[in-house]
């Protein structure tokens, strides 16, 4: 967020917790992008702030309230107020448990937690866009010049066909299910209740090779029955989708466009291999 929509959602959260009984003088950013995500002090509780046009919040609660009851490894809701979504100043706010970070999660611990998500996931009957509505979202950003005015025409036209070509084969040979969408490092916490999953906006449907493609390459090694063929073209997929919304001029995603630019020799590699 922008300095002056970021000062807004802070005020947001604290006036939310504190209407709820959770004392925040303080707001520590944990992260900012399009979202935002605090931890508020001394309350300790973890706050999740959106723009009211951008967010999915009861999407993500309802979600995490059905996987957290099957046993799934996903962050909690705070239990000390209400599962709902707060609205303030424009802004949603979700209040969850905050979790002390402890290092980074093994490959193959990594690769047990993202398993039981998925097995957690097929018993959830809850409504989920196709990850092919996601690359056609990337898609549009390549097409309409307006949406991505600094991209290179050679790179765009690589992205476009990779997008076009590789979404249609992985839907064509993938087997469906309900998806995390970005199971990457940043969205699995470590803590002393083992791995837990967060931020479940950009959940789909799709082969478990597409949620794969999000994590480190080692954790697919520990993960049984993968493809690992759809796994490299869910990998390209991947990229070439996170490329094209790092062009986008509204994107907020920190460094992203420096990133755009390794992602896309990392891509132009894998390619060629």
């Amino acid at each position: 967020m922008e300095a002056t929509a970021l000062e807004r959602a802070v005020a947001a959260a604290k006036s939310v917790a504190g209407s709820l009984g959770l004392h925040a003088d303080d707001a520590i950013v944990l992260n900012n992008s399009n979202k935002l995500a605090l931890r508020l002090l001394p309350s300790d509780a973890m706050a999740r702030v959106a723009p009211i046009a951008e967010q999915v919040s009861q999407f993500e609660i309802d979600l995490a309230q059905n996987l957290a009851a099957s046993g799934s490894p996903v962050a909690a809701l705070d239990p000390r107020v209400p599962p709902v979504v707060h609205q303030r100043d424009g802004f949603t706010v979700t209040l969850w448990t905050y979790y002390e970070g402890r290092g980074t999660v093994a490959p193959a611990d990594y690769a047990e937690a993202l398993e039981r998500l998925h097995i957690g996931m097929r018993d959830v009957r809850i409504a989920a866009p196709h990850f092919i509505d996601r690359v056609n979202e990337a898609r549009q950003i390549l097409s309409d010049r307006e949406c991505s005015p600094a991209l290179p025409e050679p790179d765009r036209e690589l992205l476009a066909d990779t997008l076009r070509n590789l979404g249609r084969e992985v839907a064509e040979r993938g087997k469906d299910q309900l998806l995390h969408g970005e199971p990457h490092p940043g969205n699995l916490l470590a803590t002393n209740h083992g791995p837990l999953f967060i931020d479940f906006e950009t959940c789909c449907r799709g082969p478990i090779e597409f949620d794969l493609a999000h994590a480190p390459e080692p954790v697919a090694d520990h993960y049984p029955g993968v493809d690992h063929d759809l796994l490299r073209q869910s990998r390209i997929l991947m990229l070439a989708m996170i490329i094209a919304w790092r062009w986008d001029p509204g994107d907020q995603f920190p460094n992203g466009r420096r990133l755009a630019e390794e992602w896309t020799a990392q891509m132009k590699k894998l390619l060629n291999e």
